[in-house]
């Protein structure tokens, strides 16, 4: 890797919009860009890994975390606690890769104010249709806990202009296609630029 510090950016979307999968599509694509490993105090699905998808603690070990301010963030989600380690997102960074923090508008908010160089991006679906269709074809629910995401993704959708970036996931190769630039543009800006080509832009204008 470059000895630049790396890029911290915010992905949020209501459940069923598709983030997960397009933001496995960006790591598959970007070897520079990696995706937070939260804690979570939820229970660990079937074909989950500890340590790769989450970090599964129990809520007691969670608490003294907090007690010990390890957490960038931490939200309550469905009645379940989930924490992403600073010192991990710090160390990351500084060695010079962009990362991915998958959290909720209330962590994206708590993140801005400790890292407001940080750049958020939020996923929406298409349609309200599209999005219960989504969930309702994971056959993970059943309806009430559908209905109850519906006015979840509602209220977390109300919170899209706190956002820097807006990517609409009608289309999943047009919506990577646009994460994709998003990152890349980035990478371009002059700061960035400076920080990775310092010694050829001193030889330039030598």
């Amino acid at each position: 890797m470059s000895a630049s510090t790396g890029t911290l950016y915010i992905v949020s979307a209501p459940s069923g919009a598709g983030k997960t999968s397009l933001v496995k599509a960006l790591l598959d694509a970007q070897p520079q860009v990696r995706v937070s490993v939260s804690h979570t105090t939820r229970g660990i699905r079937p074909g989950e890994v500890d340590g790769v998808n989450y970090h599964f603690v129990s809520r007691e070990d969670f608490l003294d975390r907090l007690k010990r301010n390890e957490f960038l963030e931490h939200a309550e989600v469905f009645g379940n606690l989930y924490g992403t380690s600073q010192r991990w997102v710090e160390q990351t960074l500084a060695d010079g890769y962009d990362l991915i923090l998958e959290i909720d508008w209330q962590g994206a908010q708590q993140v801005r104010r400790l890292m407001p160089q940080a750049k958020s991006i939020f996923i929406l679906p298409p349609s309200a249709e599209a999005l219960r269709q989504r969930l309702t074809h994971r056959g993970q629910d059943s309806e009430d806990v559908i209905d109850t995401r519906m006015r979840e993704a509602v209220n977390e959708m109300t919170h899209y202009v706190e956002y820097d970036y807006l990517v609409i996931n009608d289309d999943f190769t047009h919506a990577l296609a646009d994460l994709q630039a998003i990152f890349r543009a980035n990478r371009l800006l002059q700061p960035a630029q400076q920080q990775r080509f310092g010694a050829l832009l001193e030889q330039l204008l030598a």
